[in-house]
């Protein structure tokens, strides 16, 4: 795999005990102290664990914590967008001293893994909103999430003991596993692309143009903690199955999880999630309109423009831009508005919201939106839902 394009740092993090290692570690776990992870936080314990966040080997220090949210960078001069904290309430923090071990755990007390506690430190809430999600409006939700969670961050690396059960098995594979697959393949550029929606003809048409210049496409849909209207999980792996097996090409094309938490932070999470798809072997990422955006609080295209503020070097990973695509009855396919000419009236776009009332209502959207066979897998599978 040395043709691959090279881990965030240089690095696969790998923080995963197994063995006698695991067996010891879950002994001694039995008589520590708890803390008991939310949705997000068990997502990051997994992905720390298994390099999806490399070069991150446990929960951020204050020194990186500041120097992200302020900077973008971890302390060392890294890149790095997003803060990745485990905060607990000011008498939970009270009680754990530093330089121990704490067992965490999911919310039925199964012990997932280990923080070597080395600091605690607060924060400012409202300064962390207003860099990383642009807001401090509570309306917002990865605000709303910021403001409810502990006063106090406890950070130290971190060993993962035990996964959460993989919602989808056959998909959940880690960089590791990735990065294998791309090798054995011979796929040695890689194009990456994140979602939690379904995917549409005007994803369809980007990520097939990403594939006239790469050697295989990731689709790579986020699969963790989402807001409560986003479509179902379960019911977007069908479609994405049914769509890459009418309308793609099979030996091009790989299907994964990421087990990701969404954030909703636009422009920043744009870049995360560009570095996590590097650590997965991705060599180009697609970058689309409101990447990661929620209501009306980032500009259409700020998710891209936030790229310029790095070399292609410091990233290693290469963005791929695309604007506003939809189909033109006049041009008579897919297009954008670099490629056609023609006024609005002409073009078949909707909105994400109208999208999921119409499906909900079992109405097919129009086939120049939507493949009808993946419309129809989405009705069906929002009725048993």
């Amino acid at each position: 795999m040395t043709d691959l394009i090279a881990p965030h740092g240089g690095t696969l993090v790998d923080r995963q005990l197994r063995g006698a290692a695991r067996e010891a570690a879950l002994e001694r776990a039995a008589s520590l102290p708890r803390i008991a992870l939310g949705a997000r936080e068990r997502s990051d314990l997994e992905m720390i664990g298994t390099g999806v966040l490399s070069p991150l080997t446990g929960f951020m220090n204050e020194r990186d914590y500041r120097s992200v949210v302020q900077e973008m960078r971890l302390a060392n001069g890294l890149v790095w967008a997003l803060p990745v904290t485990l905060a607990v309430s000011r008498e939970q923090a009270a009680a754990i001293d530093t330089g121990r071990e704490v067992a965490l755990t999911d919310e039925a007390g199964r012990v997932l893994g280990l923080l070597s506690v080395i600091e605690k430190f607060t924060y400012d809430k409202a300064m962390e909103a207003q860099a990383c999600f642009g807001t401090t409006e509570t309306a917002h939700p990865g605000v709303a999430r910021l403001m409810r969670q502990g006063e106090v961050c406890l950070a130290g690396e971190v060993w993962l003991l035990e996964r959460p059960a993989p919602q989808f098995p056959a998909f959940h594979l880690d960089p590791v596993d990735t990065r294998r697959a791309f090798a054995e393949r011979g796929w040695r550029t890689v194009v990456g692309f994140q979602t939690r929606n379904p995917v549409h003809r005007a994803h369809e048409y980007i990520q097939k143009c990403a594939l006239e210049i790469c050697d295989g496409l990731l689709l790579h849909p986020l699969v963790g903690e989402t807001k409560s209207d986003d479509i179902p999980a379960d019911v977007r792996m069908d479609a994405y199955q049914t769509i890459l097996q009418h309308y793609y090409p099979q030996g091009r094309t790989m299907l994964a999880v990421f087990p990701a938490a969404m954030r909703y932070a636009g422009p920043r999470e744009a870049v995360w999630h560009a570095i996590c798809r590097k650590n997965y072997g991705c060599t180009h990422f697609i970058v689309g309109r409101d990447h990661a955006g929620v209501g009306n609080y980032y500009g259409t295209y700020d998710a891209q423009r936030i790229f310029d503020r790095f070399s292609p070097g410091e990233l290693g990973i290469t963005p791929l831009c695309f604007e506003h695509t939809f189909y033109c009855r006049s041009c008579g396919n897919m297009a954008s508005a670099k490629t056609c000419p023609h006024g609005s009236e002409n073009h078949v776009a909707l909105s994400g919201t109208k999208v999921r009332e119409m499906l909900y209502s079992g109405l097919v959207p129009p086939p120049e939106f939507s493949r009808p066979e993946v419309a129809l897998v989405l009705i069906n599978g929002l009725r048993k839902a």
